[in-house]
């Protein structure tokens, strides 16, 4: 299906010939002599591509490219501004307002046809077509239009897709547009041959590898030498089956893989863009005439000034600049040019009609790649103007080289260094494994062995307190008293570090467990020990969890444990337990209103032996959230709280979905026998 696009221009004689141009390069084109007409085809047809003459009838048509990119229909349609040369201010107001290319009247056909190639495909997405897996194309270079049009039908019968030009320029510039698989040219042709043609695409870095085949009518045998000589893969006689021919083109696509080099980066041969410097109009036009007759587009530029603002709105492949102008001159001209980041790079070469040695070195130190002194013969300019292009085509393409191995250079030693921290992670963690390993069981046997003799001591104490009171004073009891005291405070933080310890250690038995029934029990094992507490305690609906019912008990006996340890004083203090359903996890909480903590210590409070408060405040071993996180930890889930100092503090803990069960029927197995699920809404205190 033909790319359709529109040419709006007020010039019958312009709107004509661009459209015989990009019909016979395979576009649909739409013509509109006004905006009006412009605008109505807008709304009928989705184009691919806009080319907008700048003077209009009845609009100013870079008013009309403005509206064009502010509509979000037509804002990312490529425009192609077409105007007279003349007017360097409205090339810089159309570039500003979003044109993506300006061509300056009188353009040539190719290089429009060249450049609406590069901007419709730089704005369509790959489709079979366009990628490197589709039909492969095969550009065929014959000044005969019988000899090529037979060539198309046989190769086209053969399964490839065909694109012919009539000279050795024309299919120059298809190349670059194009990038065909494979080229056949005719070795006898108007202008640039055959060979020339061939060297041409080998001095072309992004055209080098595309095999090409040579033809010729000739018998001559000089022939074939000075064809593979050129540096053609294959040579074919006009004479000889089309079969051969066939025979051939497979023959060197096979070698090369079948496909051009699509990611080469852009052409030599492709449209290119000369910024001519020069305050003699005379000399200026010359220059362009004989500079678009290469195939180049030509902008114009009559002083320095004018120069450096078209290089600030619009990039350029080459710079023609004069050294000898009023105002700015050249030697400064392209001092300024070689200090902007965006255009140090192009190529700048200087003319003159000064022929002093100092005026080339002084040129040369300002930044200039070349210098040439003026002549009427422009063959020398244009033989130099193709070898800095081709010399800025290497360079850009040594430096994509680069960019990318430093680029897989990167990305191994990322891989390299990430292969590296995978490994050290995994080490650090075997050893903290074995560390806390080691660590439960530096707490187990030391726990255990100060069992007895912190019993001894203790025995012993009471033993003096209660049969030999009489003859103790008052003092001697009141330190009797803190030994048993501190003894039983001991004991509690051996039970604890045993606790963490088992729950590091033992296997999980897990069961289906009722966890409401199981925080029901804790509280009525806390309402016995001080039945005279005023707390209420609500107990929810909490979902089952399948787990170890002894270690998710321990979880529920330190929370709500601390819940009515930091309520102990207020009035009307209450606790909540309960838990919210998710997709991936439940959660449980336990909720108090009592003296709360500083969210600024919230990451400390799982820790083994960390306190945010006084033991003389509110006693603790600071083990009992470290157990919780363990528990909670080995059947897969997460720990956090929150809290504000003087108002309360919630605890939660998430287990993944897969460890809570379903609801079921029946007596639940969670060490409590005949507790019933649910229960009452509340446990007053």
């Amino acid at each position: 299906m033909s790319t359709p696009v529109l040419i709006i221009d007020d010039s019958l004689t312009v709107r004509m010939d661009l459209a015989a141009c990009l019909t016979s390069a395979g576009f649909a084109p739409t013509t509109c002599a006004t905006a009006a007409a412009a605008r109505a085809a807008l709304e009928r047809t989705a184009f691919a591509l806009v080319v907008l003459d700048v003077l209009l009838p009845d609009a100013d048509g870079i008013e009309l490219l403005a509206s064009l990119k502010r509509d979000p229909a037509t804002a990312s349609v490529p425009v192609m501004l077409l105007s007279a040369e003349a007017e360097v201010r409205d090339r810089i107001r159309g570039l500003r307002t979003g044109a993506d290319e300006y061509v300056g009247k009188p353009y040539d056909p190719s290089y429009v046809v060249a450049r609406a190639r590069e901007l419709v495909r730089r704005g369509t997405p790959a489709t079979a077509e366009t990628r490197s897996d589709a039909v492969p194309t095969v550009l065929v270079i014959d000044d005969s239009a019988t000899f090529r049009e037979h060539l198309r039908s046989t190769l086209e019968a053969a399964g490839y897709a065909v694109t012919t030009a009539s000279t050795g320029e024309e299919g120059l510039r298809l190349a670059a547009a194009v990038r065909p698989a494979a080229v056949v040219v005719d070795g006898m042709l108007p202008g640039v041959d055959g060979a020339t043609v061939v060297r041409r695409l080998r001095l072309d870095a992004a055209l080098r590898r595309t095999p090409c085949l040579l033809l010729t009518a000739s018998d001559d045998r000089e022939d074939e030498l000075r064809a593979f000589e050129s540096g053609a893969d294959a040579f074919v006689r006009k004479g000889e089956d089309a079969g051969v021919v066939l025979a051939r083109l497979a023959a060197v696509l096979r070698s090369t893989g079948g496909s051009a080099d699509a990611d080469a980066g852009p052409s030599v041969l492709g449209p290119k863009k000369i910024l001519a410097v020069d305050d003699s109009p005379t000399y200026l036009e010359a220059l362009a005439s004989q500079v678009r007759g290469e195939g180049y587009d030509v902008i114009l530029a009559r002083s320095g000034e004018e120069a450096l603002n078209l290089i600030a709105v619009e990039p350029v492949d080459c710079i023609l600049l004069d050294l000898v102008m009023p105002g700015l001159t050249g030697q400064e001209t392209c001092r300024r040019i070689k200090s902007m980041p965006a255009a140090r790079d192009v190529p700048l070469i200087v003319l003159t009609a000064l022929e002093e040695q100092s005026a080339m070195i002084e040129s040369i130190n300002a930044g200039a790649d070349d210098y040439i002194t003026k002549s009427e013969d422009f063959e020398v300019l244009k033989a130099r103007l193709r070898a800095q292009l081709r010399r800025k085509q290497l360079e850009d393409e040594h430096r994509r080289i680069r960019e990318e191995l430093l680029r897989k250079e990167m990305e191994a030693a990322e891989g390299r260094a990430a292969r590296e921290l995978a490994e050290t992670r995994a080490r650090l963690l075997a050893d903290v494994q074995q560390k806390n390993e080691q660590l439960e069981a530096f707490s187990y046997s030391v726990s255990h062995d100060l069992r007895a003799p912190l019993r001894a001591i203790d025995g012993y104490a009471r033993i003096l307190l209660e049969d030999h009171a009489d003859r103790l004073n008052a003092e001697g009891r009141r330190v009797l008293d803190v030994v048993c005291e501190t003894a039983r405070r001991m004991g509690k933080l051996i039970d604890d570090l045993l606790a963490f310890s088992h729950v590091g250690r033992a296997e999980l038995e897990k069961r289906p467990v009722d966890m409401a029934a199981l925080a029901r029990a804790v509280v009525a094992e806390l309402q016995g020990e001080e039945p005279g507490r005023a707390v209420t305690v609500t107990v929810g609906a909490l979902l089952p969890a399948f787990g170890d019912a002894g270690m998710l008990r321990q979880v529920f006996v330190n929370l709500i444990g601390n819940a009515w340890k930091f309520t102990r004083g207020r009035a009307g203090a209450t606790i909540d337990v309960g838990c919210a359903p998710g997709e991936a996890e439940t959660t449980y909480f336990v909720r108090d209103d009592g003296a709360g903590f500083d969210m600024r210590y919230a990451g400390q409070l799982f820790g083994v032996f960390r306190r945010l408060h006084a033991t003389d405040e509110f006693e603790g071993t600071g083990v009992g959230l470290a157990i919780v996180r363990q528990v909670v930890q080995r059947h897969g889930g997460r720990v956090w709280a929150e809290g504000a100092v003087g108002r309360g503090a919630t605890f939660y803990f998430a287990l993944p979905a897969g460890a809570v069960a379903a609801p079921r029927q029946g007596a639940p197995e969670d060490g409590t026998p005949g507790a019933p699920h649910g229960g009452p809404p509340s446990a007053p205190g």
